[in-house]
């Protein structure tokens, strides 16, 4: 069952180790995918973790590359993005105004990284927009949720 909204008793703060810890902890399932959800229900958390070159985690609002079209091993787009499953959940996500858990991988501050809980956010614009590479991606605009604010 996926859960829109806190898991258990994690909080905005909360530290995980590792994407193993994360999907045992049941705050973000996939062990890979930056996404969890799906067209139907929408998505439930993002992993911000520098491998988009258009994501950006500003203090009021996170503009979230979509999925599809980066090269993996230099993380720039060589290619036009798809309205993916993934990209279809952040849609349906706009329409239900369902909150999104939004993990970021921050330093530990002894040179290794973990993956912090920002918080719930609400997906609140998606775009087609030109990115830095010059190929077409789908940008959403993430604000923190009212409940949150």
């Amino acid at each position: 069952m996926r859960i829109f909204g806190h898991v258990g008793t994690y909080r905005p703060g909360d530290t995980f180790a590792s994407r193993l810890v994360l999907s045992a902890a049941g705050v973000h399932r996939p062990l890979r995918a930056g996404v969890s959800g799906t067209p139907a229900e929408g998505v439930d958390s993002i992993v911000l973790a520098g491998q988009y070159e258009d994501d950006v985690f500003g203090e009021d609002q996170i503009l979230y590359a979509g999925h599809g079209g980066r090269d993996p091993k230099t993380g720039h787009q060589t290619a036009d993005q798809e309205l993916t499953a993934r990209n279809r959940a952040f849609h349906t996500s706009l329409a239900t105004r369902r909150p999104v858990r939004v993990l970021q991988k921050v330093p530990a501050g002894d040179e290794t990284l973990v993956y912090r809980y920002e918080g719930l956010y609400q997906v609140t614009a998606a775009q087609y927009v030109r990115g830095r590479s010059g190929y077409y991606i789908w940008l959403f605009t993430l604000r923190p949720a009212l409940a949150e604010a």
